[in-house]
């Protein structure tokens, strides 16, 4: 089965999703917006773990957490795929547990409209 989720592509646009909304909680901050060239049928969606929250480990444990947040996502609420989204995690990410991390970003994916 192949995956819904696409990663942004190139520098220009994280930098255009960085001048565009955002949406903040403990765990992660969501910039989204529209972006030109974009397949609409697959969630363009990408995850930032800043150095500072810890060795490679650590870090890309975050990222497989939430693609796994976002694929569960896809199925049980409705995600806007007309829009583009960028996930920067925090480092409160590490010492919550998954449950606690998937019911918040399902209720902030689910106050963007």
């Amino acid at each position: 089965m192949k995956s819904k989720i696409l990663a942004l592509s190139n520098n220009e646009e994280f930098k255009k999703l960085l001048k565009k909304k955002k949406v903040s909680n403990k765990y992660v901050t969501i910039f989204f917006g529209h972006l030109n060239n974009k397949n609409k049928k697959k969630l363009n969606i990408s995850f930032v773990t800043k150095k500072k929250l810890g060795i490679a480990v650590k870090r890309n444990k975050i990222k497989r957490r939430l693609r796994n947040i976002m694929n569960d996502g896809l199925k049980e609420i409705s995600i806007k795929l007309d829009y583009s989204y960028l996930v920067i995690a925090k480092p409160t990410m590490l010492n919550n547990e998954f449950k606690d991390i998937k019911e918040t970003l399902f209720k902030e994916f689910s106050k963007i409209r």
